[in-house]
């Protein structure tokens, strides 16, 4: 008896170290900068404010209402559902398909870590979704928006009182659309990971529409903005070109069913689609950051000897971030926030701090580190890297603002989003026209909803927020500004055992 309770405690032990070793992977001493896991709560909340059609019982955002309940209708398809992808009411699938695939990952490679905040991330996944396997209901053909954007924006109302046109555009063999087709079949391979263990049904519904958008995708090549360019530009123009998409909607297709043939593709067709490109800006446009490193993954951590290659075009792109190295190509503001593009600027942030910690978790596993101009960087420095952006974002900055709505005690009031900033349904029944809204866009009050979560695009090149509503470049939040972001909050969260 006695030895066996030796050999048990000895088991228990090894195991609790095992267990210490997994989780502290990443140890951070010291108390946390951020409460992080309320981040991740309100980062997910914010899906819930951008939702358009028939709202679910379990809708927490209580002063948003059923919206869009028509669209599709005029074409009679069923287009009910989705996502606004920011502060207007046109749903634009091409950057939303991207903050699907981006919130599919976030789930992918950090949903083990998010407990309660789990659910409400598949639900958010779900959500969008749902309504792409409507867009893509039909062989040969993806709804790609809904809404008449240039009305759309002639207009400030809530999505609850619309009355501009929801004309519905879509791409099919006569007007092709490769990059946003190829992107709607990564969300739905995406998505289909996240749902294989709770919903293997819907994960395989899911999965089958990815492969046969994807067969369009790749056969009937084109850029979606060439033939809809007055509809889709200069909202969300493809300038990027289709290469970057078929790529990534290769990579998640390998990802998600493990077929060969996706892997012959990616082989056969990654130095023309773009594979070592040095184009380092990743988000809703171009993607290919992003593939290297998901096909990357197929080597460092599946062993897939066929895609060595893609480590050193991972690494390309991870040393362009990594400051003092002489492989940096990054622009960062004086505060340390890094810095790409007046418009939006907080969706790299958000990208590419995801980037980094999901390349740092593969490097981690296999053991290896990056060289950046002969500097070794280890997976703790990227993580440091990642942190550094995400404390900024949440209030460590020359400001001491937090970006995301709700979180910390100063954060942007005057947020530019037609729902947010004009008064509920249930504070004000009555519908209010298209051009009586303005009068809320032009006004210095604070918005009377609160858009939980809602991270905004962030300060200027000189660290500074006016915090003006009608400063749309620095003031409207995007799905695709939160999508990355979950994921990135999920991994501080547990490394600092706040879940």
């Amino acid at each position: 008896m006695a030895l066996l309770r030796c050999l048990f405690i000895l088991l228990t032990v090894l195991l609790h170290h095992r267990n210490a070793a997994v989780v502290a992977a990443s140890p951070h001493h010291g108390p946390a900068p951020h409460d992080y896991r309320d981040a991740l709560t309100k980062s997910i909340l914010f899906f819930e404010g951008q939702r358009s059609g028939k709202l679910p019982p379990s809708q927490r955002v209580s002063w948003r209402r059923d919206s869009g309940l028509s669209d599709g209708s005029s074409i009679k398809v069923d287009l009910v559902g989705g996502y606004y992808d920011a502060g207007d009411n046109v749903k634009f699938g091409f950057p939303l398909a991207f903050s699907m695939t981006m919130l599919a990952w976030s789930v992918v490679e950090f949903g083990g870590l998010m407990k309660g905040e789990l659910q409400h991330a598949r639900d958010a996944v779900r959500w969008g979704s749902d309504y792409f396997l409507k867009a893509t209901s039909h062989p040969d053909t993806v709804y790609v928006q809904v809404g008449d954007a240039t009305r759309d924006h002639a207009c400030w109302e809530r999505p609850e009182d619309m009355d501009t046109p929801r004309t519905v555009f879509k791409v099919d063999p006569s007007t092709p659309g490769t990059d946003v087709a190829a992107e709607t079949a990564a969300a739905l391979a995406a998505a289909s990971l996240v749902f294989r263990k709770s919903d293997p049904a819907y994960a395989s519904r899911l999965v089958a529409r990815a492969k046969r958008v994807f067969e369009f995708a790749d056969k009937h090549r084109g850029t979606y903005s060439t033939r809809l360019a007055p509809y889709v530009c200069p909202y969300y123009c493809s300038y990027s070109g289709y290469q970057d998409e078929l790529l990534w909607g290769a990579a998640w297709l390998h990802r998600a069913t493990k077929n060969p043939t996706y892997l012959s593709y990616i082989q056969m067709n990654g130095q023309v689609l773009g594979a070592d490109e040095q184009d380092n800006t990743f988000g809703w446009d171009n993607k290919h950051a992003g593939a290297r490193i998901l096909i990357a993954k197929a080597f460092l951590v599946q062993k897939v000897a066929a895609l060595h290659e893609y480590k050193g075009h991972a690494d390309s792109f991870i040393c362009s971030m990594v400051p003092g190295t002489t492989t940096d190509q990054t622009q960062y503001t004086r505060g340390g926030l890094l810095y790409k593009l007046s418009d939006s600027n907080m969706q790299y942030v958000t990208s590419s701090s995801f980037l980094l910690l999901t390349y740092a978790k593969y490097l981690a596993f296999s053991k290896q580190t990056v060289s950046c101009g002969g500097t070794a960087v280890t997976p703790q420095r990227l993580r440091a890297i990642a942190r550094r952006q995400v404390d900024y974002l949440l209030g460590t900055n020359p400001m001491g603002m937090s970006y995301m709505v709700g979180y910390g005690a100063k954060y942007p009031r005057r947020v530019h989003h037609r729902a947010s900033s004009l008064p509920s349904v249930a504070a004000h029944p009555g519908r209010i026209g298209c051009s009586q809204g303005f009068t809320a866009l032009y006004s210095g009050v604070a918005n009377p909803n609160v858009l939980v979560g809602a991270v905004v695009g962030g300060p200027n090149q000189q660290d500074q927020f006016p915090d003006q509503r009608n400063d749309y470049e620095h003031s409207e939040p995007a799905t695709y500004i939160n999508a990355p972001l979950v994921g990135a909050l999920a991994y501080l969260a547990h490394s600092y055992g706040q879940l």
